[in-house]
């Protein structure tokens, strides 16, 4: 037997009433009057056969089954709604949205945009930098740029590129921690570490062999760029990331001061389905897997600097 489905009015009413839970702000959300929400709910009540609602003094509840359905159409809503906006329009192109840690996405995403944007134009890209899972397709998003070290599903997870960490200094502090043998003291230096990453000091130490840490002091941050920003000020020695600090190392305004070790982790690009059956999607990853190719081929195991740091 064929369900028919409710009228799409009804159950913008419903949404908005199992939202507020009251037909009043629901009404003034839609611009209707109360009666018009509670006729219109007692309408799609009638037509499915079920009490969606519980009605007391002054007080209205979602019944169980009625929590249960308003997941179902607030996502279906969301959907049509994302649907929607990614239509073009006579004044606007196409436009692909992402998803990406806030440091990947300033530090190696964005300096090589200029030539995707050159090559199409008519593409615009919006950029996402919270930290938050992504839901493919109910969040509007195309892609997902993740670190991680094993991709959590084979079909939509892509490898762009690995990384190298290293420790990484102002050549200012390079010099005022040097050691009598012309290495870094890391028992005179502070360490800047980043909490919310993984794969920090321990796993250099555990990768390159070296000696317990015990530096003269500590920073803590909550952002990769915040302990990269940290070191290029004096403030201390943070482990770097490769495919991070292109610039600060090509400028000069970080040095290495300690052995490369490969990351555990890997970034990923995470694609949604609908990537397959569009053009523009996928020759939009096909330029960023080839980016990756190349940065990856460029970014052979790090010439290690001629000066070691001494552990203490």
């Amino acid at each position: 037997m064929r369900i028919r489905t409710p009228p799409l009015s009804t159950l913008r009413l419903f949404d908005a009433a199992g939202r507020h839970l009251s037909f009043t702000r629901a009404a003034a959300e839609l611009n209707v009057t109360p009666s018009a929400v509670s006729h219109g709910i007692v309408g799609l009540e009638g037509a499915l056969g079920v009490k969606l609602f519980l009605r007391e003094a002054g007080k209205l509840s979602l019944t169980r089954e009625g929590a249960d359905y308003l997941t179902y159409v607030s996502e279906a809503l969301s959907l049509i709604i994302v649907g929607t906006r990614r239509l073009p329009t006579p004044h606007s192109g196409r436009t692909i949205a992402i998803s990406s840690a806030p440091t990947v996405a300033s530090r190696w995403f964005l300096p090589r945009l200029y030539e995707f944007r050159s090559r199409y134009p008519r593409i615009a890209i919006t950029m996402d930098t919270s930290h938050r899972q992504v839901g493919f397709p109910v969040d509007g998003f195309d892609f997902a740029i993740r670190m991680s070290r094993i991709p959590v599903s084979t079909r939509h997870w892509t490898r762009l590129f690995g990384e190298w960490l290293v420790p990484v200094c102002s050549p200012g502090y390079r010099e005022a921690v040097a050691d009598t043998e012309g290495g870094i003291d890391l028992a005179r230096a502070t360490t800047l570490h980043v909490n919310s990453l993984s794969e920090d000091w321990q796993a250099w130490l555990d990768a390159s062999g070296a000696a317990e840490l015990s530096p003269k002091g500590t920073m803590h941050f909550d952002t990769i760029q915040l302990s990269l920003e940290a070191a290029a000020a004096g403030l201390g020695v943070s482990l770097g990331r490769t495919s991070l600090m292109e610039r600060e190392l090509r400028d000069g305004t970080l040095v290495k001061v300690g052995k490369a070790v490969p990351a555990a982790t890997t970034y990923w690009l995470v694609s949604s389905d609908r990537v397959e059956h569009d053009q523009d999607l996928r020759s939009f990853k096909d330029w960023l897997l080839a980016k990756a190719e190349a940065f990856a081929s460029d970014q052979a195991e790090p010439s290690s600097p001629a000066v070691h740091p001494s552990v203490g």
